[in-house]
């Protein structure tokens, strides 16, 4: 079964900037498209409760999308019920599911939506959140990919995912390792920690970072890597990569987002993938 980009819409305009991305996403990984609607009532009860609303989704999604990019091979599907459990097994055998990060009852600044949450939770495929802000008709500016990695503890799917978007985008790949002074030396130390005991312990976690990626790097020599070690929390890292990209790749563990990824997601100005391990 040839993989595609699977993407849910609601009639929002959330939706309609997560769609655009995923046909540019689509075109990139030269895939179908598969256009999803999830409602709540089925065919027959919509006309029951609303006999003259015309069944507008997502046929209308699919035309704007095809006005667009006339290349996109795309198809809608228009299914009944909860929408969590829809998505996720339309999404099974994707090679990518995209969502935006409210949907529409959402708005900027709510925390994020919890369809998107529900996905992004318990998908076994990589999901995409797109935040309402980004410009559906706006082509990227760097063409750079940022990835969020442990070095102590490096998810491969998720790196993986990175290099390859990164290669596909022409760009650079930017890995942002956070670390922060051991537990230890900071119940030791009442004061700020010595500079070149913070400079030795720095130096420690570029050299993981490096080996971390040491293998990916001979996997896609022609991608260029930019390293970062930054003395930040998890999450100060993930926001301060995602302001300055054009996607921002993290890993899951498990069947829940790490706090650090939840808060990111509640104000990303960037689209951020949710790899699952």
């Amino acid at each position: 079964m040839e993989q595609r980009v699977v993407v849910g819409v609601d009639g929002s305009a959330r939706s309609a900037i997560a769609a655009d991305w995923a046909a540019r996403e689509a075109l990139r990984r030269a895939q179908g498209l598969r256009v999803v609607h999830v409602s709540p009532l089925s065919a027959q009860d919509l006309v029951d409760v609303w006999p003259y609303r015309p069944a507008h989704l997502p046929e209308r999604s699919l035309q704007v999308l095809s006005a667009r990019y006339p290349d996109l091979r795309a198809e809608g599907v228009w299914l009944s019920g909860p929408a969590v459990p829809a998505l996720i097994a339309e999404g099974a055998e994707a090679s990518v599911v995209v969502l935006g990060t409210h949907g529409a009852g959402g708005f900027a600044g709510l925390p994020l939506g919890s369809t998107a949450e529900s996905v992004a939770d318990q998908s076994a495929r990589p999901v995409v959140l797109v935040p309402g802000g980004l410009p559906a008709d706006v082509e990227a500016t760097t063409d750079r990919v940022a990835v969020g990695i442990d070095a102590r503890d490096a998810a491969d799917a998720s790196i993986a995912f990175a290099f390859e978007a990164a290669q596909r985008l022409g760009g650079p790949l930017h890995a942002v390792h956070a670390w922060s002074p051991s537990s230890g030396d900071a119940e030791r130390m009442p004061f700020p920690m010595p500079e070149r005991d913070r400079c030795e312990q720095e130096d420690q976690e570029v050299q993981l970072l490096s080996d971390a990626l040491r293998p990916w790097r001979e996997k896609y020599p022609r991608v260029p890597v930019l390293q970062d070690v930054v003395l930040f929390t998890a999450t100060q890292a993930l926001e301060w990569a995602s302001a300055r990209t054009d996607l921002l790749v993290v890993g899951r563990r498990g069947g829940a987002l790490a706090p650090a990824v939840h808060s990111l997601l509640c104000r990303t100005n960037c689209p951020v993938a949710v790899v699952p391990s």
